[in-house]
C-alpha cells in the first residue's frame, strides 16, 4: 500500500550556516500502553514538501494522526547526541571496495565517462559507482573522496546506505527518483541532494544516468559563512527542499537487499519487508535538495576577479578556521563587467586540490575538451588556467558588458586535501585525456616592455 497525502511539517528557525546541536522539543508522543501515535502540536499543511537548511521538521503522510497503528520507534543521530532524527516505523525488518591509488602531480581530465549500454548489461546507482579519487582515512573519519555513478536500470528491491560518510550527489545526465526514509525526492540535472550518513536509500533512473559524487566523512555540508555580504547572498537558505514523509507497507517474499558501505567495503543482508516503513518522523537530520538556478550570484562590478569561493553554495569545514574539507562550488550563468581585467579565471597554482564537472553547456576557460560528463583535476601547487584559444580572444575581447555561461553549469568539488587518483580514474574506465596538457601549448608571450613608458617614470 503506497500512501502520500497531504503532510503536516513543522518549521523552527535557527541561524544560518550552523547545525543545531539539540533537537527542538518532542512533538510526536508514542503512547507506549496504547500503542497509540498523536499529533501534540498543530501545524499548517504543506502539499509540496518542506524547506529551510538545518531546520526542525515534522512530517507523516497520516492526516490526522490520531489514528491508532501499532509503530515502533527509532533514532538516528549525526553526532553523538546531537542532531537527532525521531523516525516512527510500521516495523523493524529483521563494492566501494579499497581502491588502489596512483599519485600524480600532472594536470588530469577525463572525456565523457561512459554509460554502460542497457541492451548489453543491466547496472543500477550502486552496481555503477565507480571511485576517482579521495584523500583522508575512513577510519579516523577524516577525509573525502570523488566519485562517479553510471547506471541504466533502477535498484529493485535493494536499497543503500553510507556508514563512512555523506553523499552530495549531482546528477548530470537523466534524473533520479530517490526513495529514502523520509520520503521522496526527484532530482534533475542542474539540482543536487545531500544523502547524511546512515540514512537509507534507493534510486530510481528513467534512462541511461551519469553523475559525480563527493562523500565527506566525519564532517556535514554546511552554508558557507558570509561575512561582509551580510544575511542574504549565494544558497539561500530557503531554497533548499526536504522530504515529506511517505511509507510503503509492502512484504518482498524473495527478499529486499540492504547494502552497507563500511570502511570502504561494500556488506548486503536480506529483510523480508521494504525497509521505507518510516510512518513519521521529525527532526533536522534528514536529505535535502537544491536547485542551482536559485543560487544568488555576487560578482566584480568594477575591476579584476573576486576570489572563486564567493561561488560556494555548501561546505564541509575542517578543524582549522577557513579551511575546508571540501567546498562544492558552481560557475553559474551571470553578467560579466569587469574594466581593465582579464575576465576569464586567470592562471594560478593555490594550496586546494580542485576536481571539476560539467553538467551542460561549454565552460569559458576551455569550451573544447571539457565536456559534460568529463572532469578534471588540478591538484595542490600544480598550475593550471585557461586554454590558449580562450586566453587569445579575450585578451582581444572589447570589455562591454556580456552574458557569461548562459546554458552552462560547471562546478568544482574543492579540498585542501592532496587527493589520489584510482587506477580505474587512470586506466579502467579508459576516458583519461592522454593530451589535455596541449591545450597549453600554443600559448604565447605578448608582453611588449618598450611600447610604453611605465606610468610616473620619466
Amino acid at each position: 500500500m503506497n500512501v502520500l497525502q497531504r503532510t503536516h511539517a513543522v518549521q523552527v528557525p535557527c541561524p544560518r550556516a550552523r547545525i543545531i546541536l539539540k533537537s527542538a522539543p518532542i512533538i510526536y508522543m508514542l503512547n507506549s500502553s496504547q500503542d497509540q501515535l498523536s499529533l501534540v502540536q498543530g501545524a499548517p499543511i504543506r502539499e509540496a514538501g518542506c524547506t529551510g537548511f538545518y531546520l526542525q521538521f515534522l512530517t507523516s503522510p497520516l492526516n490526522p494522526l490520531t489514528k491508532v497503528m501499532s509503530l515502533t520507534t527509532g533514532m538516528k543521530l549525526a553526532l553523538i547526541l546531537t542532531s537527532p532524527v525521531f523516525t516512527y516505523r510500521e516495523r523493524h525488518g529483521s563494492e566501494f571496495h579499497s581502491a588502489s591509488v596512483n599519485i600524480s602531480s600532472n594536470e588530469l581530465r577525463w572525456k565523457p565517462f561512459e554509460i554502460p549500454k542497457s541492451s548489453q548489461k543491466k547496472v543500477d546507482f550502486v552496481s555503477g559507482l565507480h571511485t576517482l579519487c579521495g584523500a583522508g582515512d575512513i577510519r579516523s573519519n577524516n577525509g573525502l573522496a570523488i566519485h562517479i555513478f553510471l547506471c541504466n536500470t533502477s535498484m529493485e528491491n535493494r536499497c543503500f546506505y553510507n556508514s563512512d560518510g555523506d553523499f552530495l550527489i549531482v546528477p548530470q545526465k537523466g534524473k533520479l527518483l530517490i526513495y529514502t526514509e523520509f520520503g521522496k525526492m526527484l532530482v534533475q540535472p542542474n539540482e543536487i541532494c545531500v544523502i547524511q550518513r546512515g540514512m537509507r536509500f534507493s534510486i530510481d533512473v528513467f534512462e541511461e544516468t551519469r553523475g559525480y559524487i563527493l562523500e565527506v566523512y566525519g564532517v556535514h555540508f554546511e552554508l558557507p559563512d558570509l561575512g561582509p555580504i551580510g544575511a542574504n547572498g549565494l544558497a539561500n537558505p530557503r531554497d533548499f527542499l526536504i522530504p515529506v514523509a511517505w511509507y510503503e507497507d509492502r512484504q518482498v517474499p524473495g527478499g529486499y537487499t540492504v547494502i552497507n558501505k563500511y570502511q570502504g567495503k561494500l556488506f548486503a543482508s536480506k529483510q523480508h519487508v521494504s525497509p521505507f516503513n518510516v510512518v513519521a518522523w521529525h527532526g533536522n537530520y534528514t536529505p535535502y535538495k537544491y536547485n542551482l538556478e536559485n543560487f544568488m550570484v555576487i560578482n566584480s562590478v568594477a575591476f579584476d576577479h573576486a576570489d572563486p569561493s564567493i561561488f560556494t553554495v555548501l561546505t564541509a569545514k575542517s578543524v582549522r578556521p577557513g579551511v575546508a574539507i571540501a567546498d562544492f562550488v558552481i560557475f553559474p550563468p551571470r553578467w560579466g563587467v569587469a574594466d581593465k581585467t582579464f575576465r576569464p579565471p586567470y592562471y594560478h597554482r593555490n594550496c586546494m586540490s580542485e576536481f571539476m564537472g560539467l553538467i551542460k553547456g561549454h565552460y569559458e576557460a576551455k569550451q573544447g575538451g571539457f565536456l559534460p560528463g568529463g572532469g578534471s583535476l588540478h591538484s595542490a601547487m600544480t598550475p593550471h588556467g585557461p586554454d590558449a584559444d580562450c586566453f587569445e580572444k579575450a585578451s582581444k575581447a572589447k570589455l562591454a558588458p556580456e552574458r557569461i555561461a548562459d546554458g552552462t553549469m560547471a562546478f568544482m568539488f574543492e579540498s585542501s586535501l592532496n587527493l589520489a587518483v584510482t587506477k580505474w580514474g587512470l586506466q579502467t574506465s579508459n576516458c583519461l585525456d592522454e593530451n589535455y596538457y596541449k591545450c597549453w601549448e600554443p600559448l604565447k608571450s605578448h608582453f611588449t616592455p618598450n611600447s610604453r613608458k611605465p606610468a610616473g617614470l620619466n
